[in-house]
């Protein structure tokens, strides 16, 4: 995952044999896929979610598959609950290789002006605040296991505004420097840190919302280049090549999966 360059063939280049991932949000779209995707591609998975029963249902999921995965519940808002996951993770897997933060959570539309503080601290403290508790977290485990990968998902929202979206956007432009600040302090320690921001993704969030709404629908991927939703499974597969040795040479990095909606 990080290191000195040791060319294998194009296969193993992606694989994560012998890794220990831990993920939060693992109960959540983006989450869910990326437990399945690690697992198989050989990692040993965390599921970390605010719900223990989502997780479980991932985790379950991984092992009457073949895999190996254990189910944690987590607050990414709390130190405590944080510091005590992924304590447990690394006790029940042995080590902490790859980390990926994919809990978030959305702020009301509204100005900040019709936004109470109570509001706007609970946004920044899933998403930012998170970000920075998981990664403190890990950190120590992973430079003891001899370095590692890091990736947060922020969003294309980090990039362009959305009105209405003041605390969720700060958040997902917050995480990107974040990772970009880790990047370069724990280069030395051999840990490369990246990070996600999708565009719109076809998740249970989506269908809800316009499941009366087609036409709200279609005019909204129309904005797209490429007409569509993402599916959280490709958002997964970009999280699989930044964990594994195929990115080995890239750190403090974002990387925009949105199907072309920034390009334009």
């Amino acid at each position: 995952m990080s290191g000195p360059f040791v060319p294998v063939g194009a296969a193993g280049n992606f694989r994560l044999d012998g890794k220990v991932a831990i993920i939060t949000g693992g109960g959540g779209a983006i989450g869910s896929a990326t437990c399945r995707v690690f697992a198989g591609a050989g990692a040993s998975v965390a599921c970390l979610d605010v719900s223990l029963e989502a997780a479980q249902a991932v985790a379950l999921e991984i092992t009457k598959d073949g895999g190996r995965a254990v189910a944690l519940a987590c607050d990414v808002a709390s130190e405590e609950s944080v510091n005590k996951a992924v304590a447990d993770a690394v006790a029940a897997l042995g080590n902490c290789n790859v980390l990926m933060h994919c809990a978030a959570m959305l702020d009301k539309t509204a100005k900040i002006t019709d936004l109470s503080l109570a509001e706007w601290n609970e946004v920044i403290g899933t998403n930012l605040t998170g970000a920075f508790l998981v990664s403190r977290a890990a950190l120590p485990p992973m430079i003891a296991a001899g370095g590692g990968s890091i990736i947060h998902i922020a969003s294309m929202h980090g990039h362009v505004a959305r009105a209405g979206r003041a605390a969720y956007g700060t958040t997902k432009g917050g995480m990107i420097m974040l990772a970009k600040t880790l990047a370069v302090d724990h280069a030395p320690d051999n840990i490369r840190v990246n990070t996600i921001s999708p565009g719109g993704i076809e998740t249970r969030r989506t269908a809800f919302r316009y499941k009366d709404d087609p036409e709200g629908k279609r005019q909204t991927v129309a904005r797209y280049p490429l007409l569509r939703y993402g599916q959280p499974v490709e958002i997964a597969n970009t999280a699989l090549f930044l964990a594994s040795d195929a990115s080995s040479f890239m750190t403090g990095t974002d990387v925009v999966v949105d199907g072309g909606f920034t390009t334009l």
